[in-house]
């Protein structure tokens, strides 16, 4: 069996932790949601990825009527844009975006525009069975409060796959990539910087390397960034030229890299899913020798998000698609490795013995890390650091 791995949330749509007045008014979200379509504005990278959101869609029309349209996204900041130019032609209340999986900077930049309903997410019928301590995973995105502005629905870690009959001694630090590559020119590459898993893959060095990575918890000031990131350059220049491609060209994202490992033209993939090796070999795409790792030190993880924008047109089927996303069978099914594999935000504290079963029955696989071997949680830079960094490097690497 696969052990609970599950971190910091919640239930059913009338979950039991509303009474009197909050249930009459989850009542009344139910009615007023029953007929509307949810435009849930999604990265659509990950084909797991989006047969689950469609999954979603299937199982709250069934029991809500409320249907769900992903809008696939290559970048988030598209949505964020769209909703901005709304606001700037005065569209404050039929938008097109009603539902946006989002976190780090972009959830930053519409928080400070006034850009998100709320707080809605601590209303939540399932929001009971969330830690939502003020300090916990579920209450702070990229060092920034959520207060109740976005609602949890999965965590992520950043791991590396790789199979280990071709590699067996893969690298255990970001340092230790530069001799790896030197050792295996062309055997490794990371996406653009533009993608946010490229930029993950930039931030994992940038803690691993920083003089003192408790800088990169306060915002970056011009100081601060020129400073820290000196030996960031340094080790990416030692690199680069080791790259596919002599690091001249990348792929455009996690799932075209993640294809190449596939194909066998590169040793390396990199991923937010510690259940990505798990999932590739049940769908036959990598041998069973695949497994995945994290540098000795950690990895960054972070918890995915969906928000509400102010002015979403079917802002009521929003919260029920971001309730029942938090619904412990929904949870389950996530984790499941043969489904998506994302570890819960559920707090197993919470459950009772019935849904506490339905992780412990998940199927489990030697290529699934446990939650010990993943090491400590590296947390994310403040947002904005990921956005000087990804502007730094195509200034230096891009020009």
């Amino acid at each position: 069996m696969r052990p609970v791995l599950i971190a910091a949330l919640s239930l059913g749509l009338a979950g039991p932790f509303l009474a009197g007045p909050a249930l009459a008014n989850w009542a009344d979200t139910l009615a007023a949601a029953k007929g509307q379509t949810v435009y849930w504005n999604a990265w659509g990278g990950d084909a797991r990825t989006n047969a689950f959101i469609a999954w979603v869609g299937q199982q709250t029309e069934a029991k809500y009527g409320v249907k769900v349209k992903q809008v696939k996204l290559t970048s988030t900041a598209d949505a964020v844009t769209r909703v901005i130019s709304e606001k700037a032609a005065g569209n404050d209340s039929d938008g097109s975006v009603d539902l946006i999986w989002i976190n780090g900077a972009n959830f930053l930049s519409m928080k400070e525009q006034g850009l998100l309903y709320g707080p809605f997410a601590t209303d939540l019928p399932n929001a009971g069975y969330v830690d939502l301590g003020p300090q916990s995973s579920a209450s702070v995105d990229f060092t920034v409060p959520v207060e109740g502005y976005e609602s949890a629905w999965r965590l992520a870690r950043f791991v590396f796959t790789y199979d280990s009959a071709r590699t067996p001694e893969p690298p255990r630090s970001m340092a230790a990539f530069v001799d790896w590559a030197a050792a295996n020119p062309g055997r490794m590459t990371h996406p653009s910087v533009s993608d946010f898993m490229g930029a993950t893959f930039l931030k994992q060095a940038l803690i691993e390397l920083a003089p003192d990575p408790s800088v990169l918890q306060q915002p970056a000031t011009d100081e601060s960034f020129a400073a820290t990131t000196a030996p960031l350059w340094a080790w990416y220049d030692a690199l680069r030229p080791n790259l596919w491609r002599s690091g001249k060209s990348f792929p455009e994202n996690q799932s075209v890299l993640q294809q190449m490992l596939n194909d066998g033209e590169v040793d390396f993939g990199i991923s937010f899913d510690p259940a990505s090796a798990a999932g590739a070999i049940a769908e036959g795409l990598l041998p069973e020798t695949a497994r995945v790792f994290v540098p000795e030190g950690g990895s960054i993880g972070n918890i995915s998000f969906v928000a509400i924008p102010y002015n979403a047109a079917n802002r009521e089927g929003a919260e029920v698609v971001a309730n029942f996303l938090l619904d412990p069978a929904t949870q389950a099914r996530q984790q499941n490795i043969e489904v998506l594999g994302s570890f819960s935000v559920l707090d197993p504290a919470t459950l009772n013995p019935d849904q506490a079963a339905l992780f412990a029955a998940l199927p489990s696989s030697p290529a699934l890390p446990s939650l010990e071997a993943l090491g400590p949680t590296l947390l994310e830079p403040h947002a904005s650091w990921m956005t000087r960094l990804t502007a730094a490097w195509a200034e230096r690497y891009t020009k």
